[in-house]
Parts: C-alpha cells; structure tokens; sequence
C-alpha cells in the first residue's frame, strides 16, 4: 500500500496558518472573512470530524485552527468536531454534518470499519470523502491526504539504530493502536530497517489500544520486567515515548536507554532536550492540513484536486497527496520551532532554557 513520492503542495496561506498553529483559535465552526478567488461559486460547506484528544495533542493544539484558517482564508464554511475517541460520537457528528448538508466530508477514522460505515452513508447522500491522515481500509474515501507512514517508520528504525549503534542490544517495540491502519504502517516501516540489523535482539512488542498512553506505560513497564533488560524503545510517538521513559525513570534508566517518538511534540522535543528521547519524526502538520483543504475547495468547486499519487486499498486505488516526513534529532529541534510548530516560549522553559540556548533557539 506504500506510495514513496515529492509532494509540492502550495502553501499560499502558509503565514496565516503559522499563526493559526502558534495560537490560532479554537471554534467548532466558522465561515470566513473575504472571499477568495479559491472560494467563488463553493457549491456547499465542508465537514471535518478529529478523532480524539489522546492519541496526540496535535489534533486541537495544529490540525484544528490550521484547518480553520485554511477555510477561512478561502472563504468557505467548514464545521470542525472532536469524536473524543468515540466511534458512535464519530457517528453521530457525521450524521448530523450529512444531514446539515456539507457537500465534503473528511475524517481521521478511529477504526476503519466505522469509518468504512461513515463513507458509505456519505456516498449514498451524494457527499464526496476525504480520508485525513489514516486511510479507511474497504472505505470509498474520494481522496487520501496524509504523509508517507512507511517512511515514518523507517526513521524511527533508522533513528534507534543511529542511537543505539552496532553493539548487541535488546529492543522492544511499543506500537501504536492496533485499530490505527497507521499504526501498522509505522511497525511495518522499523521492522523493515531494524529487522536485517542482527545485532538487535526483539524482547518484546506490543501495541497500545487506542495510543492511550496510561495503557503504554503499564504496558511498557510489564515488558521491562519480562525482558530484565531493554536497551532501546521503538516508540510509535511523542505520547507513548514519554510514557516508557516515565518507567525507565522509576528504573532509573531514563536518559541510558534511546527512546524513539513521532509528532514533534512540545513534550517530546522537550524529552529530546533532556536527552531521555533519542529522536522524534516531525510531520509538518500545516502541509497536510492545507493540503485537505485545498482537496476539499477543489471539490466543492467542481474541479480535480492535485494528487502525488495513488495508495492501495484492496484493488481499490485511492487518489492520494502524501507528504514527507522528517526525523528531528537534538541538533534539528530549531527546525522545527523555527518552522512554526512550536514556539521557543513554550518549549524552552525551565531547564530546558540552557539546552535552547546552546542551540540557538530563541
């Protein structure tokens, strides 16, 4: 199902939407200011549904006022709702968006059979599919929006393996929620680079149900115990990263054992600062959340969007844009502070502040 392409997604909101990620605002719906040539003649407002408020803080802190800037600038009405973790909300919200008429729905689906159910009703309306960030398996989404998770994978297996190096070690892996197509791309994409490294020796590997990070660090703490030694965590993301260092903490190993992580996070970066997290991968959440803008515009207008490509689904091939991720080391965290993610107010607190200092973050 791997795509490996360029993406060249235009940003011509990109200023409004750094502002949007570096404090935008956090309405549920809204139509916005002047009309822009991309918003003339919209035929119809556009729905977005979040999945939850666990699985990462990027949902309502980047994805939320990134997309409402993105509509706003364009001039069209877009309703953005939380499921908050819960297919039937998810539902319930689609239902609703659906019968309020929205010419273009897209969601990140908490499962692909829910949200399989959510495209079908949307089709049967007339009411074109966007999958956002995770693709629907045996969905009917029109177009698929999101980065190149594979790849993500291979640079957190590359980013343990650089962290770790050639000596015999003991790794675990803590992947993400088994219900997250996603989340089997990431494992997919680290096996791949760590599995012909023979040196590394697999203790344990356990996914997470629904990325909760409470469960990870149970999870994490039971494989530790098992194994009597880990000398490195394949994290999924930022949230279950910090929830094995936690343990490792209580172990005193925080800091001695590389933990990988994925989001950017201003806690994960912070982590990286620390030097508990040996790296995390970083998504430029703004390009992706332009990019299902721009697809959902395009739609509502009558016009094909840009596409870099196609994924499989089954024998269906999906219309797709995938983006490139990045790993972000301790010596790349300004890139992605001075890419507007985060801010140097927020993650440079405390004892933080010298780590930003010696490198220049301000």
């Amino acid at each position: 199902m791997r795509v490996r392409t360029t993406a060249t997604i235009a940003t011509t909101t990109a200023a409004l939407l750094l502002t949007a990620a570096c404090g935008g605002g956090s309405s549920t719906t809204g139509s916005g200011g002047a009309e822009s040539p991309a918003g003339e003649g919209a035929g119809g407002s556009v729905g977005i549904i979040l999945p939850d408020t666990e699985s990462s803080v990027r949902w309502e802190t980047a994805d939320r006022p990134l997309l409402q800037a993105a509509f706003d600038e364009a001039g069209v009405e877009v309703n953005i709702q939380n499921a908050e973790g819960d297919a039937s909300r998810m539902q319930t919200i689609a239902d609703q968006m659906i019968t309020e008429g929205v010419a273009v729905l897209a969601i990140v689906n908490l499962d692909s059979d829910s949200g399989a159910a959510i495209q079908q009703k949307a089709k049967a309306q007339g009411v074109q599919t966007i999958d956002y960030d995770r693709l629907t398996l045996g969905g009917s989404a029109d177009y698929y929006v999101s980065f190149d998770n594979t790849r993500v994978g291979e640079l957190q297996g590359e980013g343990l393996a650089q962290c770790l190096g050639e000596e015999p070690k003991n790794i675990v892996y803590l992947n993400g929620s088994p219900t997250d197509n996603n989340a089997t791309l990431f494992a997919a994409g680290a096996h791949s680079v760590l599995d012909p490294m023979t040196q590394y020796s697999v203790v344990g590997e356990q996914a997470v149900p629904e990325w909760d990070n409470q469960q990870a660090a149970t999870i994490f703490e039971q494989m530790l115990t098992q194994a009597g030694q880990v000398d490195g965590v394949l994290a999924a993301n930022d949230g279950l990263g910090n929830a094995a260092i936690s343990i490792l903490a209580k172990n005193n190993l925080a800091g001695q054992v590389p933990v990988t992580g994925q989001d950017a996070t201003t806690q994960g970066l912070q982590n990286i600062l620390a030097g508990t997290q040996c790296m995390t991968v970083y998504k430029a959440v703004a390009d992706e959340a332009n990019g299902v803008a721009q697809t959902a515009i395009a739609l509502i207008n009558g016009e094909e969007p840009e596409t870099t490509g196609t994924v499989m689904d089954g024998d269906r091939e999906v219309s797709s844009i995938l983006l490139e991720p990045q790993a972000i080391f301790r010596d790349d965290v300004k890139t992605v502070v001075d890419d507007g993610f985060v801010t140097a107010e927020e993650l440079c607190t405390g004892e933080y502040a010298a780590a930003c200092t010696e490198l220049g973050i301000a």
